[in-house]
């Protein structure tokens, strides 16, 4: 009830101070000196109403502010307490004092305050500014320190090295530190040192670290920058991410997709490029033995595995060869965006790869594939030249681009097997080339692709194509991927490789590949081409006089005027017309230039080496025949004489026995 009754008292209270007139200054200072006493007296008198007012006085302030005016209509006339009239009196008069001073101290407290704040955010800054000098001071310094640090290992230390066990952070620790001064030469390296010291201590560090060979690092440090070969290698060293590839046959991507996120499998669409792959982080269940993987809604295949059936862009109602098509990922995409129409050719080489590749293409419910097992260079005799719409070579290669998924490569791999791969690359892409038809409405395009990184696996075969045949290079259709070499060293190739496409895990997030896409021009063999003759003989200048004779006899014999043979065979018959003086000198020239042979002259020459070499073996097979003969006619020759000697004795010592019988038997 005191807590009710109070707010009434104080309105009342608040009334009677509104009648009264405003008091004095003097009344003011006594009503200010008198006032702790009243509080005093109040507080210790728990019984009275005054001390419900002493307690809500904050509450009084706050509804006087809010309610204004409305507040003294509301007081009544009540009077009859002096004391409480004087309370609020002083009250009234410390709110209205203490308000003045409280003006004039807040403005005077904010504008030190501000100045306050200021003066402490300038400091904060030059302080922060001063740490960011220093900063940058320090880091220059260790910098330097760092480079004045560093010095090549010497003799001594490497034998040291080599005697103790490898020491792998402080191998890591020297990659770096070459990898940091090879990217700065000239202001870190160390005074008398070149760039092939570093260079050749970095092959041998990167080799040992990682377990390359020679020659793959040499080819490496060749094609990349010091500071790029090492994102590509860490690159190697991490596998790439699993990735799926919806069977839009049976089902479509969203619906794959939910299906396994509630079987527990955390995925994500692949990319913008593809709207069926699928990207999978983590699983809870074995994501090749899921029953939609069973019923052939998915496929486990690489994301780079896409892109060569991306750049052949199939089309419905064509006829597609693969030539290398097991385990059935390209053949299976490439079904089931003609939606099982057309004819797909899937060939295969080595025969126990075909229950991988017919399995596959059951389980994905593919019904336009027929399935064979020819060597590629002979499908043009098989299937006829000029007779498909499309070829897909996926070339088989070395593997320099899944070293992630195979770790042998590093050290399985030598320049003869880069050579062996190339060799055999370039005779299927020709195979490829001669099974299109130029003429066909909505094809005549090959696609290469490999999943190599080296450059005579790649550019180098489709030079060698471009030479060889009738085709020009296209866009891939890709979006992203780097630009092929149009040059590389001291090799030169065809200017339209640039439209051809590679892609790296340290750059794509997928194992290395190359694709290139090809349009046949015309069906004819050979690519007779003048204008590209001179590009050609700037794309081998080592090659010298003898070797491009015996490579390009036929163009030489096509072109006469490349080196002039019959202009100055005509020449030479007028000289000889004219007068003896120019036929002299131009003998002269004859006896200069060397004359090489043709293609027909060599093979004419090689037959006859042949021939001669099988008559040479005849002749040793038959001399050895008749020694073989008189070997064993000596032999019998002398066995029958040895068995004539042994008989003779034997009847000699017959008859002497019966001499010596008959001589004892007429003795007795």
């Amino acid at each position: 009830m005191l807590y009710i009754m109070a707010p009434a008292n104080l309105k009342k209270k608040k009334g009677t101070k509104s009648q009264k007139p405003p008091p004095q200054k003097k009344q003011k200072k006594e009503a200010f000196t008198a006032k702790p006493p009243k509080k005093h007296d109040v507080s210790d008198d728990s019984d009275s109403p005054t001390e419900e007012i002493v307690y809500h006085e904050g509450l009084f302030e706050e509804e006087n502010e809010e309610d204004g005016l409305d507040s003294h209509s509301e007081a009544s006339s009540d009077d009859d307490n002096p004391f409480t009239d004087d309370f609020l009196q002083g009250s009234d008069d410390e709110e209205k004092s203490s308000r003045s001073g409280s003006d004039s101290d807040s403005d005077s407290d904010s504008d030190s305050d501000e100045s306050d704040i200021e003066k402490k955010s300038r400091a904060i800054d030059e302080e922060r500014a001063r740490e960011e000098e220093e900063a940058g001071a320090e880091m220059q310094l260790n910098i330097k320190e760092e480079s004045d640090e560093f010095r090549l290992p010497t003799k001594e230390e490497l034998e040291e090295e080599a005697r103790q066990p490898p020491d792998l952070p402080n191998l890591q620790r020297r990659i770096k530190e070459i990898v940091r001064v090879l990217s700065n030469f000239n202001s870190l390296r160390q005074e008398g040192a070149i760039r092939k010291d570093y260079v050749g201590r970095l092959k041998l560090d990167l080799g040992s670290n990682y377990g390359y060979n020679e020659f793959l690092i040499d080819v490496l440090v060749e094609m990349f920058p010091v500071v790029e070969l090492m994102e590509l290698i860490e690159a190697f060293e991490k596998p790439r991410p699993i990735c799926l590839r919806t069977n839009t046959l049976k089902t479509r991507r969203r619906d794959l997709a939910d299906v396994l996120l509630n079987r527990g499998v955390n995925l994500d669409p692949l990319s913008k490029w593809s709207k069926v792959g699928l990207v999978v982080y983590d699983s809870q269940v074995p994501i090749g033995a899921t029953p939609e993987y069973m019923a052939g809604y998915y496929m486990l295949q690489s994301a780079s595995s896409f892109l060569p059936v991306m750049a052949l862009a199939p089309q419905e109602k064509e006829r597609i060869v693969d030539m290398a098509a097991a385990p059935g990922g390209k053949t299976t995409y490439i079904a089931a965006l003609m939606k099982n129409s057309g004819m797909i050719y899937a060939n295969e080489m080595k025969e126990p790869r075909l229950k991988s590749l017919t399995a596959n293409l059951h389980r994905m419910g593919v019904t336009n594939t027929v399935v064979c097992n020819y060597d590629g260079k002979e499908l043009p005799k098989v299937l006829g030249h000029n007779t498909v719409d499309r070829v897909l070579l996926d070339a088989p290669c070395s593997g320099t681009g899944v070293i992630s998924k195979d770790e042998s490569v590093k050290t399985s791999k030598s320049l003869e097997d880069i050579q062996k791969c190339a060799h055999l690359q370039k005779q299927l892409i020709l195979a490829s080339i001669d099974m299109v038809d130029a003429n066909s409405k909505s094809g005549g395009y090959i696609v290469y692709s490999t999943c190599s990184i080296m450059i005579p696996e790649n550019e180098a075969v489709i030079d060698y194509a471009l030479k060889k045949r009738d085709v020009k290079l296209v866009p891939c259709g890709l979006d992203f991927g780097r630009p092929g070499f149009t040059r590389f060293r001291e090799h030169r190739f065809h200017q339209s490789l640039d439209k051809t496409r590679r892609f790296y895990p340290h750059v794509h997030n997928m194992d290395g590949f190359f694709v290139a896409k090809l349009k046949k021009m015309s069906n004819s063999k050979q690519n007779p081409k003048p204008s590209e003759e001179p590009e050609a003989a700037e794309q081998a200048p080592e090659k010298n006089d003898s070797e491009t004779e015996l490579d390009g006899g036929e163009n030489s014999q096509q072109h006469p005027g490349k080196r002039g043979t019959k202009k100055a065979n005509g020449v030479s018959k007028k000289a000889v017309a004219e007068n003896g003086k120019k036929e002299s000198t131009f003998t002269d020239k004859k006896r200069k230039r060397r004359k090489f042979p043709s293609r027909e002259e060599i093979s004419k020459a090689r037959r006859r080496e042949e021939k001669s070499y099988e008559g040479k073996e005849e002749c040793k097979q038959e001399e050895l025949e008749v020694t073989i003969r008189m070997t064993t006619a000596a032999a019998a020759a002398a066995t029958a004489t040895a068995t004539k000697h042994k008989s003779k004795i034997y009847r000699g010592e017959q008859s002497a026995k019966q001499n010596i019988f008959g001589a004892q038997t007429q003795a007795s």
